[in-house]
């Protein structure tokens, strides 16, 4: 469900970027950010998405299985995994105004658009859940600590949390015969 979630962002914020622009030569591009040398991933006049950070929503966890009848059985099913993913959107432009022109762009697109369910988006799984993207502000230490972790010289760039990113294992966690009965015995003493 990773790739679909991102993929579906990339596609919505591609969309609103032709849509605002009017041409779609400039696209939102999942990638990494650096190469192993050091380059740019991703080809310039572009932006880069790149998942920099997964975390667990514990906040959201449930703590048991689902159980269901299936076929006269009793089926249990692991809890739903509930991620928030950090990603970083790189400007990678020959001009500095068009970094700043795009990243505006992506500011504004999830400032008008920070929720994302299947409900009001068809184009999204209804397995992936309800998407929410929060903008993330790092002070300058943080920031050049992600920059050297990404191994890349510092572009313009934004990182958001988008949270609530559902995974969930197809295969029962158990099968047994269904509870059908309850008996108890009392002893005097």
């Amino acid at each position: 469900m990773l790739d679909v979630a991102l993929k579906f962002l990339r596609d919505e914020i591609n969309a609103a970027l032709a849509l605002r622009t009017g041409s779609d030569a400039v696209k939102v591009l999942l990638t990494r950010i650096a190469e192993e040398t050091g380059k740019y991933a991703f080809a310039i006049d572009n932006i880069g998405c790149s998942v920099i950070n997964i975390e667990e929503e514990r906040v959201f966890k449930a703590q048991m299985p689902d159980y269901a009848t299936v076929n006269g059985q009793q089926v249990a099913t692991s809890p739903e995994l509930k991620l928030n993913l950090h990603l970083l959107f790189a400007a990678h432009f020959t001009h500095y105004d068009q970094a700043l022109k795009y990243l505006a762009l992506i500011l504004t697109f999830f400032q008008s658009h920070p929720v994302f369910t299947s409900d009001r988006y068809p184009a999204l799984a209804p397995a992936c859940g309800k998407l929410v993207a929060e903008l993330i502000s790092f002070n300058y230490e943080q920031l050049n600590q992600v920059w050297a972790y990404l191994g890349a010289k510092h572009l313009p760039s934004v990182v958001y949390r988008v949270r609530l990113v559902t995974l969930q294992e197809r295969e029962p966690s158990g099968i047994k015969p269904p509870l059908t009965s309850i008996a108890t015995t009392f002893h005097s003493r």
